[in-house]
């Protein structure tokens, strides 16, 4: 793996980290409060050589970076859980999940076998998505071998001690890559399209079967959306456009949507949401063209993306989004084939 260039990352969180952050919203007080019993953890995942960065930015004048060395060569959808202390990722090359535990006590560079596992059962895993013990990861292969019909499988997983075990499987009528829970709820991007789809009370579906989303409706002004992401408290969905996979420059871009719960409600099933109802960062300073993940710190209405394309592969980061537009990153690092981004804050 060729490291991240991690002084130029760190400097750039560090200052972050203490800088005033602007987005429109209620709030008069937008800092970063990174105090003493805070903590803000970033984990990242790529197709590169499938290893784990992560970056702990609590305190600004100490902050530190370790990557685990994982048997993987490339994978994807990406999490943290702090009540084991382990990171869970699924794997590209393995195809299935992989867990690490343990990983505050590891050092940087640490080589690490998983020591929570369960079976390869998918062939082309994308997002990860947890509620509770239930781990859901979309896979974009094509089921049925026919490229004329969109479709996809999710795959639910149920975890027990250090075991996942297949539950069941969920075969989709569109393309999947991004998933995301909202409560209950799954929410999962329509690949190859601008639309958003969802599954209500989707953890009672406990047999394999074909199933139709509860409700899709089209997002105005994203052209093919890949990544998201829900934050409850603040009620904010955000979502990616890749545009054309072709160009991974700077056609690429990023929309949030707040007051999400109302905006969706009051949109009808295979309606739009207008433009004017979201907020889109896109234009050639934002190094986006391929951004395949998202993740969202509400705190500081900080956007952190993983980008497949531009440079290569980066992760950046965006605040100050104001009304959007052709904004600069904040953090602009390399990280060859970048795939998935999570936040973990305590």
């Amino acid at each position: 793996m060729k490291p991240l260039k991690s002084k130029q990352f760190l400097a750039t969180i560090a200052l972050t980290s203490v800088l005033a952050f602007s987005c429109s919203n209620d709030d008069d007080d937008n800092n970063m409060d990174m105090g003493p019993t805070s903590s803000t953890t970033i984990y990242a995942s790529n197709n590169s050589d499938g290893n784990v960065t992560i970056y702990d930015v609590t305190d600004s004048a100490n902050i530190t970076t370790k990557t685990l060395i994982t048997s993987s060569t490339a994978a994807d959808g990406i999490y943290f859980d702090s009540n084991s202390d382990a990171v869970i990722q699924a794997s590209r090359s393995g195809l299935g999940l992989e867990g690490f535990t343990n990983i505050s006590a590891l050092l940087n560079n640490a080589t690490v076998n998983a020591d929570l596992n369960g079976t390869n059962d998918m062939s082309s895993p994308r997002e990860l998505a947890v509620n509770g013990n239930t781990y859901v990861v979309a896979d974009n292969a094509d089921v049925d071998g026919d490229a004329n019909t969109p479709d996809g499988k999710l795959f639910i997983y149920t975890r027990s001690g250090n075991s996942f075990t297949l539950r069941n499987t969920i075969t989709t009528d569109f393309k999947l890559w991004g998933i995301t829970f909202k409560d209950n709820d799954l929410y999962a991007v329509v690949d190859a399209t601008n639309e958003l789809a969802v599954y209500t009370d989707f953890a009672s579906n406990t047999s394999d079967a074909t199933l139709s989303a509860s409700k899709r409706i089209v997002i105005e002004g994203i052209v093919r959306t890949h990544g998201l992401t829900y934050d409850s408290a603040s009620d904010v969905m955000v979502m990616t456009d890749i545009a054309a996979a072709t160009n991974g420059q700077d056609d690429g871009a990023f929309h949030i949507i707040e007051n999400f719960t109302s905006k969706f409600n009051s949109t009808a099933n295979g309606a739009t949401l207008a433009a004017s109802q979201q907020t889109r960062v896109s234009g050639a300073a934002t190094l986006l063209g391929n951004p395949v993940d998202v993740a969202y710190d509400a705190d500081t209405q900080t956007v952190f993306i993983a980008e497949a394309g531009n440079g290569g592969g980066r992760i950046l980061a965006f605040n100050n989004i104001g009304s959007g537009g052709n904004i600069t990153p904040a953090v602009n690092n390399s990280l060859a084939s970048a795939s998935s981004v999570f936040i973990s804050k305590n």
